[in-house]
């Protein structure tokens, strides 16, 4: 389920390929960060915060934000983003190196990471 959407953003025309503090409305990690697509509605939107926290606060440096879709369909619609949950896999820089949809187990994640970090 995690690979269905795992592609560089940078392949898909239109797509935004760097995000940053502003775009977030939050800070990067240090090393890494993980943003969720969400929707209040979503159950396995809930378990994947879960998941994405505790990832975040194994691996040092690693940030973890949580975007309404519904409040934010201006970057929902700049990044593709089709269903919730969608998890975006930031490097230091802000730039996407992994993308997926549906929610992940926590080993998808921490490999995941390891393109970022």
């Amino acid at each position: 389920m995690y690979r269905q959407a795992d592609r560089p953003t940078a392949r898909r025309k239109g797509v935004t390929e760097v995000l940053g503090p502003e775009a977030l409305r939050a800070e990067l990690g240090e090393r890494a960060t993980l943003v969720q697509f969400s929707t209040a509605f979503c159950q396995p939107c809930r378990a994947t915060r879960r998941t994405l926290a505790e990832v975040a606060a194994m691996v040092p440096g690693v940030g973890h934000v949580e975007i309404d879709a519904e409040e934010r369909l201006d970057l929902v619609r700049a990044l593709g983003v089709e269903r919730t949950p969608t998890v975006l896999v930031l490097d230091r820089a802000g730039r996407v190196v992994r993308r997926a949809a549906g929610q992940p187990r926590r080993a998808d994640v921490i490999a995941a990471l390891g393109r970022a970090v």
